[in-house]
């Protein structure tokens, strides 16, 4: 399935700014030039450009036109307000992404399970645990529940590449949105196995649970980060009081 006009075209631009082929606080191409240059309408253009004010890389501004405000980060930086694979964020930042799949199973969700994940007692579940490195470092640990009606066919060949694009290219899955929890947690016993704490003794964990286009939660994941590795970043906008 191809993917949308609007989706290409964000990419192009946001993979332009990370590159600084825009500088920061330089205004990106006028409205009419892009329309020309992508072979698109003017509604094409502003859904990629909404898409980029949404992830925090453009401002709009009246009169003006659209400006980088783009900054990379000295640290691997992971959205918060986004969804996006790990490969995905080690491609952005330019890093080489590695995923070893230490678990694969199946089961069926219990009570504990349950009150944990979000999803049904008695839920058919694919469980498993990767971990990933960047650049030749193993930098976080997941605990991935996924729903195996919704989820079919996985394997653990599939899980060692990418997930996502197995569901959105291959199952033509849609994934909408994600609820996220983020805490500090003491380490465990499998945290300090495999991610090379050193000193540290805790790890910033974010709980997410997933949604596809049809309002079903498909996924549960714990990501449990090395702190010294990573800084989190969202895009928040300031909505005035009614």
């Amino acid at each position: 399935m191809p993917k949308m006009k609007y989706i290409q075209i964000y990419q192009d631009l946001k993979t332009k700014i990370e590159n600084q082929e825009y500088e920061f606080q330089e205004l990106l191409p006028s409205e009419n030039t892009l329309i020309f240059t992508y072979s698109c309408s003017r509604n094409t253009i502003r859904r990629a450009i909404s898409a980029l004010v949404a992830d925090g890389y453009v401002q709009t501004q009246q009169g003006k036109g659209v400006r980088n405000i783009f900054q990379p980060t000295p640290q691997t930086s992971f959205t918060i307000g986004g969804i996006e694979s790990f490969r995905e964020s080690a491609a952005r930042n330019h890093q080489t992404a590695k995923t070893a799949l230490l678990c694969f199973t199946e089961l069926t969700a219990d009570e504990k399970i349950a009150k944990r994940t979000g999803f049904a007692p008695g839920s058919s579940l694919y469980y498993l645990q990767r971990l990933h490195y960047l650049d030749g470092k193993p930098l976080i640990l997941n605990h991935n529940y996924f729903l195996k009606n919704v989820v079919t066919g996985l394997t653990p060949e599939i899980a060692e590449h990418s997930i996502y694009e197995y569901l959105e290219n291959t199952l033509h899955m849609l994934i909408v949105t994600s609820k996220r929890i983020m805490t500090v947690e003491k380490m465990t016993q499998i945290d300090e196995k495999y991610l090379e704490l050193g000193d540290y003794n805790c790890l910033a964990v974010v709980s997410s649970q997933t949604y596809n286009g049809d309002g079903v939660m498909f996924e549960y994941t714990q990501s449990r980060h090395r702190p010294d590795y990573f800084c989190f970043q969202d895009n928040a906008v300031r909505r005035r009081p009614l």
